[in-house]
C-alpha cells in the first residue's frame, strides 16, 4: 500500500468496538492539529439518501455516479454493477484529496497488509490477529495480553493513550 498520507488501520472482529473507538480517537487527533480522513469498509449495502430526495431519484434513475455538493459538504456515490467492481483499498486511498488530510484512519480491511492497530476484547473470546499479521503495529485491548508480545500494548479504554501512540509513535509529521 503506497500513499503520500500516512495510513493506519483499526482491525478487529465484529463487535469489538472499532467505530466506537474511532469516534473517540478522531476528536483527540483533531485536538493535536491533525486533519483526519476515514475509510470504513462495510460488508453490506447502505443508503446515504432516501426516496423522494432529488439525489436519490437521480441515482436510482440509472446514474453510475452521483455527486451531491452543498456549501458545507460533498458526497460522491458510485454504483457497482457487480460486487467484483468494488475498488481495492489502494484505489480508495488514491481517490482521497491528499491536500485535505494529514492521516487516513481505516476501519476494516483486516486481511490487507498495511499498518494497523488490533483491537481486542477478552469477552469476545476471539484469537489475536497479530499472530498471523505482521502489519499489526500495536494492540489495544481490555485485558492482559499473552506474554511475549513485542509490539506496544495499549488500553483500549484509554482514548488519550491510544491517540498519543498514534500521534507520537506513528504519525511522522509532528
Amino acid at each position: 500500500m503506497t500513499s503520500n498520507i500516512p495510513i493506519l488501520g483499526f482491525s478487529a472482529y465484529s463487535g469489538t468496538g472499532k467505530t466506537t473507538l474511532l469516534r473517540q480517537i478522531i476528536p483527540a487527533l483533531k485536538q493535536r492539529g491533525l486533519r483526519v480522513s476515514v475509510v470504513k469498509h462495510a460488508h453490506h449495502d447502505f443508503e446515504l439518501d432516501f426516496p423522494g430526495k432529488d439525489s436519490y431519484e437521480l441515482r436510482k434513475s440509472g446514474a453510475d455516479q452521483t455527486v451531491i455538493c452543498t456549501m458545507s459538504r460533498m458526497a460522491t456515490i458510485t454504483e457497482f454493477a457487480d460486487p467484483s467492481d468494488e475498488p481495492d483499498l489502494q484505489h480508495i486511498i488514491a481517490s482521497l484529496d491528499s491536500s485535505r488530510a494529514d492521516i487516513v484512519l481505516v476501519e476494516g480491511y483486516k486481511d490487507i497488509h498495511f499498518p494497523k492497530i488490533e483491537l481486542h476484547r477478552a469477552a469476545l473470546r476471539k484469537p489475536y490477529l497479530y499472530r498471523n499479521d505482521d502489519s499489526v503495529i500495536a494492540i489495544a485491548c481490555d485485558a492482559q495480553p499473552p506474554a511475549g508480545i513485542s509490539i506496544p500494548v495499549l488500553d483500549i479504554n484509554d482514548i488519550e493513550a491510544v491517540a498519543r501512540f498514534i500521534y507520537d509513535d506513528y504519525y511522522p509529521g509532528h
